[in-house]
């Protein structure tokens, strides 16, 4: 038996939708692209952090206390 191997399906641009074109893929043009691009610039997407450690797990010092 051959099993056949099931590709996602195609998704549309995330900013409007259309076909992506293969040079800005995900995209579908540079505007797209760059409307992206300046989502990213201006805060309007962001990546979620938790404040209340350190990158190494510690919590972080408090004003006036030594590391």
């Amino acid at each position: 038996m051959v099993a056949h191997a099931v590709l996602p399906k195609e998704k549309g641009c995330p900013i409007c939708g259309k076909s992506p074109v293969e040079k800005y893929r995900p995209f579908c043009s540079r505007r797209c692209a760059d409307i992206d691009l300046n989502r990213w610039f201006s805060g309007v997407y962001a990546v979620p952090v938790n404040e209340a450690e350190d990158e190494d797990g510690a919590s972080p010092a408090k004003p006036g206390e030594e590391p």
